[in-house]
């Protein structure tokens, strides 16, 4: 779509740890906005996902991204696949594509912030 090299991005990460992860991009673009989320152990995410709404779980189950056995698959182990299921499907992706939603609007918000908060819960540190 060419909106990764966009004029605008603005960047989240995980902090409070090793490395930075980055859990999200905004991508602001002259036509509107792409929120792109980076998600892993997605089947340990089901049972939310299953009960999102569909605006949240079209990412997941969409044909974008869908993996196609490209020159990374060696003796059956690709190293940039997402495997996971949902609603009793396989679905395989591949790992250079991450969980786009297009157009995000702020009444879609709480939903995305609950999207993430699933996937980055904050790590509460024990009383001494």
């Amino acid at each position: 779509s060419g909106y990764v090299w966009g004029r605008y991005m603005i960047i989240y990460s995980k902090g409070g740890v090793k490395g930075k992860p980055v859990a999200a991009r905004i991508y602001l673009r002259e036509k509107g906005i792409v929120l792109r989320l980076f998600l892993n152990r997605i089947d340990e995410h089901r049972a939310y996902l299953e009960q999102a709404p569909l605006f949240i779980l079209e990412p997941f189950i969409n044909e974008h991204g869908r993996c196609h056995h490209c020159k990374n698959d060696k003796a059956g182990q690709c190293k940039f696949r997402k495997t996971y299921t949902l609603h009793n499907n396989l679905i395989e992706k591949c790992n250079g594509f991450t969980f786009e939603f297009p157009q995000p609007d702020l009444h879609k918000l709480p939903d995305y912030l609950g999207l993430l908060a699933e996937f980055y819960p904050v790590k509460r540190k024990g009383r001494a």
